[in-house]
């Protein structure tokens, strides 16, 4: 089976799974290390964060790149694609934020959420 014989509406909901997958490894990419290195304690060599982040990010390119191409072969252009992944970023980032670095819950952080929100209906506004 090719991306050509996904039907398009099918193509598009699993263009956002992956790139809701594709982005908690970007995520834990990005900021893993962040909780792994304590206060007071000797830090990793910052090489070694590196070749392990970017160890992780490769899984996510493997994801991502052809969930961008699925998407496009289900009829979403660049931006839709773009606004897309930026939701699934604000998504996956407040659970990430909140469950696995403990930071506290805000309210704004759903009113940014909202705005993106936003964005989505402003780039899909033609197809609906």
């Amino acid at each position: 089976m090719s991306i050509a014989d996904i039907p398009k509406p099918a193509g598009v909901a699993v263009t956002v799974a992956m790139l809701v997958a594709s982005n908690l490894f970007m995520t834990f990419a990005w900021y893993w290390h962040l909780r792994a290195q304590k206060p007071g304690a000797s830090s990793w060599p910052l090489a070694v964060i590196i070749l392990v982040s970017w160890a992780i990010a490769l899984v996510e390119y493997i994801i991502a790149v052809p969930a961008n191409r699925l998407g496009a072969a289900s009829g979403l252009n660049v931006a839709q694609l773009k606004i897309i992944q930026e939701v699934v970023t604000v998504c996956v980032f407040i659970p990430f934020m909140i469950l696995f670095m403990g930071e506290k819950w805000r309210w704004d952080y759903l009113w940014a959420l909202l705005c993106m929100v936003g964005a989505v209906y402003f780039v899909n506004r033609a197809r609906l």
